[in-house]
């Protein structure tokens, strides 16, 4: 035993971002104070007063963050994008990722700013689209082909609905569904087509009631967290719709998108509770138990909770783990949707709350075996260099892409999980930090909810788009 306490800290002093498997039974007396809505009330308490905080700077005044006034690319120079030479405010710092453009909120016809999610829609014809959510609505906008974003028009919110900052878009076939934290908002399902015949001299405000093709609302007060997409089994899922203490608990409440004009309730399941996040999709993959059924990871707060959802109102909780330094478990994402062995994992309280391996307040991105879906283990994790809070991330062809608040898009190589799950081989292979207002800080970074929410990264000609809580949305690229 001593031996392998021994060898234990020998392999930590050498590989300092990895970590042994440290996956952990829920605690039940935690679990008991999760599930009141107590940390999730935390936790947005500590977001409304940063925000509240950069109102009263004038920080979220989007109308001061000038629109990029020029066509031509910024490249990544010896770790700068210098969008506006000489003006630090304009000067990005980057490796391996070139700036393209920036549209302010306010250009994108916000009156209130507050980026929040994003998504994007590929036309027939290989037209790339964005969607930014803002706290009055959506954005629509068209990436170019040299990588300039083009205004087209808005969605407003929900005509009953206050403004919420919380706005989550998620795409279906040509349709984006677009759900709210604000009471009477419901879930919005628009055609994105109808942006092929938009004239760009002319952006289109369309009607919150008229120019949906669908809207749903079987929610407890028409507010939910989250919106999540199943595609190939033809639905949605709204997540953390509270209150809690509603039939289905604020869990995975089922849609049927099949007919995206009459979307149906399909079921829900409440067995664990408070859902913030989840992905949804067709297990394939080494636990031939659940090959083809219809599986739900779920990021409920504080454990990662495996669903078998195949009968959607008779669904079944496969497992609920939870890990050391757990303190809100926020989202993930599998590394290969086509065969589900890894998910990467990431936490939005463990840096502010100074708990576990993000003790120090760098980023930890937590990553699991899940070859066995009734026995999970969380086998090692990457700790960023960049100070700050991990947010949002996808993975794609091996590369996590990663929204790290104040400290901007991050992208992690991940493919050598399947050869070594600690994590020993991940690497950092690019950034752009979109918030220089905190790189002259102590460690260069601050543990704040400030600068990016989201990311598209899933265009084929590899744009990204970055949105941002007060500026607006930035295209970026990784460097060829």
């Amino acid at each position: 035993m001593k031996s392998l306490h021994i060898a234990s800290l020998v392999l930590s002093a050498i590989l300092p971002h990895v970590s042994l498997a440290r996956e952990l039974a829920p605690d039940a007396a935690l679990a008991r104070v999760y599930a009141s809505g107590e940390v999730h009330q935390e936790l947005m308490d500590k977001k409304i007063a940063s925000w509240e905080k950069q109102k009263l700077s004038g920080a979220l005044d989007s109308t001061q963050y000038k629109s990029k006034p020029t066509s031509a690319a910024v490249r990544c120079k010896n770790g700068t994008a210098q969008v506006i030479p000489g003006d630090p405010l304009n000067t990005f710092r980057c490796n391996n990722v070139d700036f393209y453009d920036f549209v302010s909120h306010a250009d994108l016809g916000s009156q209130t700013g507050r980026g929040a999610s994003s998504w994007g829609w590929t036309s027939p014809n290989g037209r790339e689209f964005v969607v930014i959510a803002q706290a009055d609505g959506a954005a629509f906008a068209e990436i170019t082909s040299k990588g300039q974003l083009v205004y087209l028009g808005r969605l407003p919110q929900s005509p009953e609905a206050e403004p919420s900052i919380w706005r989550e878009i998620r795409g279906y076939k040509n349709f984006i569904v677009i759900g709210s934290e604000a009471v009477k908002h419901g879930v919005q399902i628009f055609d994105m087509s109808k942006l092929l015949k938009v004239n760009v001299q002319s952006p289109v405000v369309f009607s919150a009631v008229n120019d949906l093709t669908g809207f749903w609302n079987d929610l407890p007060v028409g507010r939910t967290h989250n919106v999540v997409i199943n595609e190939e089994k033809q639905y949605a899922v709204a997540v953390g719709a509270q209150p809690r203490n509603s039939s289905c608990a604020s869990g995975l409440i089922f849609i049927d998108l099949k007919d995206p004009k009459n979307p149906k309730t399909l079921g829900c399941a409440a067995g664990d509770g408070y859902v913030h996040d989840a992905q949804c999709l067709v297990y394939r993959g080494p636990d031939f138990k659940y090959f083809g059924r219809d599986i739900c990871y779920g990021y409920n707060e504080d454990t990662l909770t495996i669903y078998d959802v195949t009968d959607k109102n008779a669904t079944n909780i496969i497992s609920r783990t939870s890990y050391e330094g757990a303190s809100y478990t926020h989202q993930g994402w599998v590394t290969n949707t086509f065969w589900q062995e890894f998910l990467v994992l990431d936490d939005e309280l463990d840096e502010v709350r100074a708990a576990g391996p993000a003790a120090a307040g760098y980023p930890v991105t937590y990553f699991w075996d899940i070859r066995s879906l009734e026995a999970p283990k969380q086998t090692g994790l990457f700790k960023s260099p960049a100070y700050g809070i991990d947010h949002n991330q996808f993975v794609i062809d091996g590369f996590a892409y990663q929204s790290h608040y104040g400290a901007g898009l991050r992208i992690l190589d991940v493919s050598s999980l399947s050869r070594d799950p600690t994590g020993g081989k991940v690497k950092e292979v690019g950034f752009f930090d979109i918030y220089p207002e905190n790189d002259a800080l102590p460690n260069g970074g601050s543990v704040e909810f400030v600068g990016t929410w989201s990311h598209y990264p899933f265009f084929k000609s590899g744009f990204i788009l970055i949105n941002t809580i007060e500026r607006g949305a930035f295209v970026v690229k990784r460097t060829r």
